[in-house]
């Protein structure tokens, strides 16, 4: 038989589907522009709940989004793993949920409080930040890349005491 010329079986098969291979955690991190946020999720011990069953639909900042908080913010809720652990969750809804399928209104997230998002025919917003790259698939949900850290009403992200 003329291997040059055969069907692709077994993983090889399965890869032309294009199928998810990852979890959202790997996903993010194989994407290349969501370090910070990956590393975030590590240091707020997300790690395994992110890897999960799931599915989860997370609406991650993009390496970008954090480089826009105030100066120092970020150092200081690392320091904070408890709130850290709440802004991330914060980004996290239980679902799957494509951009095509997000609806205007309020949505409940992993954190407790909802984040409102509006959803017209030419974009897609997470209180007030933008999905700037829709529909990253994974094995255990969907990820959308935003433009800002969202934050629950009334919170705010300080810097640390100078």
């Amino acid at each position: 038989m003329d291997q040059s010329k055969s069907v692709p079986t077994g993983e090889a098969a399965k890869r032309t589907n294009m199928a998810p291979m990852k979890n959202i955690v790997d996903t993010v991190i194989s994407a290349g522009h969501f370090a910070t946020f990956a590393s975030a999720v590590n240091a707020a011990g997300l790690t395994t709940e992110l890897a999960a069953k799931g599915p989860f639909t997370v609406f991650a900042p993009t390496d970008e989004a954090f480089k826009k908080l105030t100066a120092g913010a970020y150092d200081s809720l690392l320091k904070d793993t408890g709130k850290l652990k709440a802004v991330l969750n914060y980004h996290v809804i239980s679902g799957y949920f494509m951009a095509g399928d997000l609806k205007s209104g309020e949505v409940a997230t992993a954190q407790g409080s909802p984040l409102t998002a509006v959803v017209s025919s030419s974009e897609v917003r997470v209180n007030g930040a933008r999905v700037t790259q829709a529909d990253i698939v994974a094995t255990n949900g969907i990820v959308h890349a935003i433009d800002a850290v969202i934050l629950p009403k009334n919170w705010q992200l300080l810097a640390a005491a100078a």
